[in-house]
Formats: structure tokens, sequence, C-alpha cells
């Protein structure tokens, strides 16, 4: 019998491709997307509901599904107010989990960042380890946190301390490779979505995979 899934924040790069991927995979037969803005897809596996996702408890008769992949996510340039920041990337990746829980959803990936602590000096990464740390305490069965270094690709929105760190990289791409230093690789999105749809389909240990385990899985 086909699966099911949903897919939360699937106008962003990773989402957007996850989102094609499970489309056009023959193990899905239906797709559900939550999200702020439609993705702009017609496809007959696909369902939409345009909501605030700061109000996606609101909806937890239609959030029903084998698996549930969250790629919400923000940063510091795009949005400068911290309250705003944790409801983004504390708040509905939590209450996600929550809902998988209440509906017994027994798979969740949600993406988190590479260096997460819920109590990290670093207000990001405090956010994302906090977030974590509520998420794996919902018990879910399968439970995928995925923690990749800087996301390579491009965006819709310009995101200048990226586009750095990437220019950065392609000089010393080289000492990346091996070491201790690879774990810091930029990772394509292509790469993470497969990762994501290989985790909920092979017996994989629960828990959180870092960057570089990332990389081996989606390859």
């Amino acid at each position: 019998m086909a699966k099911t899934a949903i897919v939360l924040g699937a106008t962003g790069l990773t989402g957007n491709i996850l989102l094609n991927m499970l489309l056009e995979d023959e193990r899905y037969g239906h797709v559900t997307v939550f999200g702020r803005n439609s993705c702009n897809i017609k496809h007959p596996k696909l369902e939409e509901y345009i909501i605030d996702l700061f109000e996606l408890t609101h909806y937890g008769n239609k959030f029903k599904a084998d698996e549930v992949y969250c790629c919400v996510g923000t940063t510091k340039a795009k949005t400068s107010n911290k309250e705003t920041y944790i409801k983004i990337d504390f708040g509905i990746p939590v209450a996600a989990a929550r809902l998988c829980k209440e509906n017994g959803i027994e798979t969740y990936v949600v993406i988190s960042a590479l260096g997460a602590k819920k109590k990290s000096k670093i207000f990001y990464n405090r956010t994302k380890g906090k977030m974590e740390a509520v998420v794996l305490e919902q018990q879910i069965p399968n439970t995928y946190i995925l923690q990749p270094s800087l996301i390579s690709g491009k965006r819709e929105e310009f995101r200048l301390g990226e586009s750095v760190f990437n220019a950065i990289m392609s000089l010393f791409k080289p000492m990346f490779r091996f070491g201790a230093l690879k774990r810091y690789q930029p990772i394509a999105p292509e790469t993470i979505a497969k990762c994501m749809i290989w985790l909920t389909n092979n017996n994989y240990v629960s828990g959180r995979i870092e960057s570089e385990k990332i990389q081996e899985l989606g390859e």
C-alpha cells in the first residue's frame, strides 16, 4: 500500500526539492503540504493547505500521514526579531512533533543545524538545540534530526554570510575533504532530501544525524 507524507517548508530550498522527490516516488500515494504560500505545483498526489504555520495545532484533524518532514527554518538576517525567530525555528517543528505524537504518526524527520545545543552561548544554536530536545521528548518511534552544515544552492533571497562562506570554501575546498573539518563542508539540498527519504524507507536508528553522515546516506 502506498504511503502518505506531510511536508512543512515546501517552498524553501530543501523542502521544495524534497516535495518533488516524494511526488515522483512510487512508494508515496499522497503528499500533504502545509504552508504560508503555495508551492505552485500541480500534481494528482498533492494536497495543499495555505495556513499560518504558527497556528498549525488548529489543523490537527488534517495532520494525518505515515511520515512528516519538517524543513522549516529562517536566519538572523531574514528574521531579526528574536521572538519571531523562536516561533519559527522552535515553535513550528515542536508543534509538528506534538501533532505526530497526538495522531499516532510514527515517523518524523526535521532539519536542524550542525552545532545545535540547548546550552549553547550562540542564540541560533541554542534555539535549534532546545527544539531538538523537545522533539526527542515526544518519543516518536522513528525520529530523525538532521544536523547539516551550511546548505549550498541558489536561494530566492540573497544571504551575504552564506555567500562569503561559500566563496571561502571554494578557495579552501581541499582542506574540508578530510579530517575534523570534513563535517563543516557545505552540503547540497538534494543530498539532504535524498537522505531524508532514505531514512524513512530503511531501518536506521533514530536520533541526531550530523552533516558528514547525511552526505554519506544521501549519496
